[in-house]
């Protein structure tokens, strides 16, 4: 199942208040069959160059296991498209186009030929693809304050394209491949009656491996924040929102969900027929619980492939003098009000498309607490409620719902997930036919 609880972070503490009603709300259009179809042809095509671009360049095992990489990831990325993970010929299209524009007028640098596709997803990321397709995540703009903090995100991403940051992560990969073939085979052998010291050294040769690595890759956003931030400073942005850009992504990264209270579980799960259980929420005991049972074997900071925030900021700041001055926030234009308001209300059907139907109920939970759009997330309550319900029925639940993980989730999550695990098949029943009785969502 996906990790949710990172996911938890996107819809708390926000002070973003959504004007007009919900229940007049007109989701984004996926109907966009040609589109897709017209994309997938090009992006194949533009692949496939791209791969016998390669094989020139790299001969033998190398350029054989580049091209393999790459027509993996070709198949993978077109179930993604096929699947509707991306929407076309959206207002967020037009508007990121218009930032690329910006971009482009004092950085010849930037490849002419990107291409702009818009995730739904929540998370607030993008990346660029080999061929120049750029995928913006919805969760930018939801997340964001202001344009420029978009157009910042997209001058950092773009410096990991000019640096071909992710070829070199593959060539790295293929060259040390044989030796990390050998370290696999040595933990795959390890058995009850191999001695210690030699168990140790296997995995001293993989955490070695996995160190190197972890290095790289920090170096590698340290050289896009820098590069990124010459394109952004080349062009009409306020400068000091690449740091405040960077600053909001700490905060996704560290903020903790805000609680959600027990008198919100009574006043949406009280029913005509069918009254609050206290039962359901009853927390399971993880006191007897050994944490320290397995040894944490890897430093997570050494791992990271993203340096913490705060570092980065601060190698900005030593490199760029001018961005150790504060500076007011940039005001947001309208256009990105008005878009920041679409992808707070894409929100649920976002997490409805990636069948995250357990988060969908516990961010509609946290709407209707702030006293949010009441009809709409009612709606959106009883749909993610009546996937549940088959999921319990058909005994796949797992799959949409997090087990309780009392190291990684929130107090509040915990106890979401004790209330959503104590409910029986028919309480899951009542709830969905309730809210979906009551509240209906009509989908584009």
């Amino acid at each position: 199942m996906k990790n949710m609880t990172r996911k938890l972070i996107v819809f708390v503490f926000f002070i973003f208040s959504v004007m007009g009603a919900a229940q007049t709300y007109k989701m984004i259009d996926t109907a966009d069959y040609l589109q897709r179809k017209e994309f997938l042809k090009s992006f194949t095509g533009n692949n496939e160059v791209f791969i016998k671009k390669l094989k020139s360049q790299y001969s033998g095992k190398t350029g054989s296991e580049l091209s393999k990489i790459y027509k993996e990831f070709e198949t993978d990325f077109e179930k993604q498209v096929k699947n509707k993970d991306f929407i076309f010929k959206s207002e967020f299209e037009t508007e990121i186009k218009t930032l690329i524009q910006r971009l482009k007028k004092n950085n010849p640098k930037i490849p002419q030929d990107l291409k702009i596709l818009v995730a739904r997803d929540n998370t607030p990321n993008a990346y660029c693809l080999a061929d120049g397709t750029f995928v913006i995540n919805m969760g930018l703009y939801n997340w964001f304050n202001s344009e420029d903090q978009i157009a910042a995100v997209i001058t950092h991403e773009l410096g990991h394209k000019i640096d071909e940051h992710s070829l070199k992560t593959f060539l790295s990969i293929i060259e040390q491949n044989q030796l990390d073939k050998i370290t696999v085979q040595n933990l795959k052998e390890t058995t009850v009656s191999r001695s210690q010291t030699q168990n140790k050294k296997a995995f001293d040769i993989l955490k070695n491996r996995a160190y190197k690595k972890g290095v790289e890759r920090r170096q590698q956003e340290m050289q896009a924040d820098s590069l990124g931030y010459v394109i952004f400073k080349n062009s009409d942005f306020k400068k000091n929102e690449y740091v405040n850009a960077l600053q909001r992504l700490q905060d996704f990264d560290t903020i903790s969900p805000r609680e959600l209270k027990v008198e919100t579980y009574k006043k949406l799960f009280d029913l005509p027929k069918q009254a609050f259980n206290e039962k359901w929420m009853k927390k399971e005991d993880f006191s007897l619980y050994n944490y320290n049972f397995y040894k944490e074997k890897l430093d997570k900071d050494s791992l990271a492939s993203h340096p913490e925030m705060s570092r980065r900021i601060e190698r900005l700041k030593k490199t760029f003098a001018e961005l150790k001055t504060t500076a007011e926030p940039e005001k947001p234009s309208e256009t990105f009000t008005t878009l920041k308001k679409m992808a707070r209300m894409e929100i649920l059907p976002n997490y409805f498309h990636s069948e995250d139907y357990g988060l969908g109920i516990y961010a509609s939970m946290q709407f209707l607490q702030d006293g949010e759009e009441e009809k709409y997330y009612k709606g959106w309550l009883g749909k993610c409620f009546s996937k549940i319900y088959e999921a319990r029925k058909k005994y796949n639940l797992n799959r949409y719902l997090d087990r309780i993980e009392p190291k990684n989730q929130s107090e509040s999550y915990q106890q979401f997930l004790n209330f959503m695990w104590n409910l029986s098949l028919d309480d899951i029943k009542n709830i969905a036919d309730f809210y979906q009785s009551s509240y209906q969502i009509k989908e584009s």
